[in-house]
């Protein structure tokens, strides 16, 4: 899991999926598990990420609603 500062809130996520989106940002799909309203899949930007972490804690795979071939996405460079 990571966990990083985003739009004023520390979020912490189980990272899915890496790519571009159709704006052409560079972007990460996860599931946010606190630091938001509630727990789902968000998308957000790395331009609006800072102070990254990676954390010791795993996860155990995919959760259920993640799509691999996120249509959003232009471009996907990684995912589970």
């Amino acid at each position: 899991m990571i966990s990083f500062n985003y739009k004023d809130a520390v979020r912490v996520v189980e990272p899915h999926l890496v790519g571009v989106n159709t704006k052409g940002n560079s972007c990460l799909s996860a599931f946010q598990i606190s630091g938001g309203s509630g727990q789902s899949f968000r998308s957000y930007l790395f331009d609006e990420m800072s102070g990254l972490e990676v954390s010791d804690e795993e996860f155990s795979g995919p959760r259920p609603g993640y799509n691999p071939d996120d249509s959003t996405m232009l471009k996907i460079i990684c995912r589970l």
